[in-house]
């Protein structure tokens, strides 16, 4: 059984993140896609985040008709920063030792992987599937010789460049700028009602 990862901020989710999980959900033959909203993001230490509680609803609500996405709340449930590599170890606990995780992230993000929490043992928890941005140069080289046997974890995932981002979703709401087909029907009227982004 192999089961993928989508881990964020969700701040708010967007169509790539779906568009992400539901592509590699198809090239991986994945049997579901967690969805795993940060408590605590350590990259965001001091910076405004929309409550946890309000993040978990958008993404409750973005994925509500997919019976192959799963929103788990391991990491809001956890006290203190939210790492990857304890949601794994929480996770290979939880499931049948036969399960492979392919945690699924863009080449800008595993470009930082070296920097987070002992990303070599993450390594021996999961394998990567990587999508593509076109902002980020890869060089895997450097990452290898800084990660050895990242090479082997990788699986490329094949997808659009979708440009969304989520602190450009925010910027439209509080300039008073449509964000329809940028998020889920549901997730943008759930905005909208509680007044999030919003500066007025």
């Amino acid at each position: 059984m192999n089961i993928g990862i989508l881990g964020g901020t969700f701040d708010p989710i967007h169509i790539g993140h779906l568009i992400l999980a539901e592509k590699t959900w198809m090239q991986l033959k994945l049997s579901e896609v967690l969805f795993v909203p940060t408590g605590q993001p350590w990259l965001k230490m001091g910076c405004e985040i929309t409550p946890a509680l309000q993040r978990v609803e958008m993404v409750r609500r973005a994925i509500a008709d997919n019976p192959y996405f799963k929103l788990c709340t391991l990491e809001v449930e956890r006290p203190g920063p939210s790492y990857t590599v304890d949601t794994l170890i929480e996770l290979k606990k939880q499931r049948d030792s036969g399960v492979t995780f392919f945690f699924i992230l863009g080449q800008d993000t595993l470009m930082g992987l070296p920097l987070w929490k002992e990303p070599q043992k993450l390594l021996q928890l999961c394998r990567l599937g990587v999508a593509p941005r076109s902002s980020s140069g890869m060089d895997l080289c450097s990452l290898e010789t800084s990660l050895p046997g990242l090479m082997k974890s990788i699986v490329q995932i094949n997808m659009p460049l979708v440009e969304i981002s989520s602190s450009d979703i925010r910027q439209h709401v509080a300039r008073g700028l449509s964000i329809r087909y940028l998020v889920p029907d549901r997730v943008e009227r759930y905005i909208a009602e509680q007044k999030l982004y919003s500066t007025g």
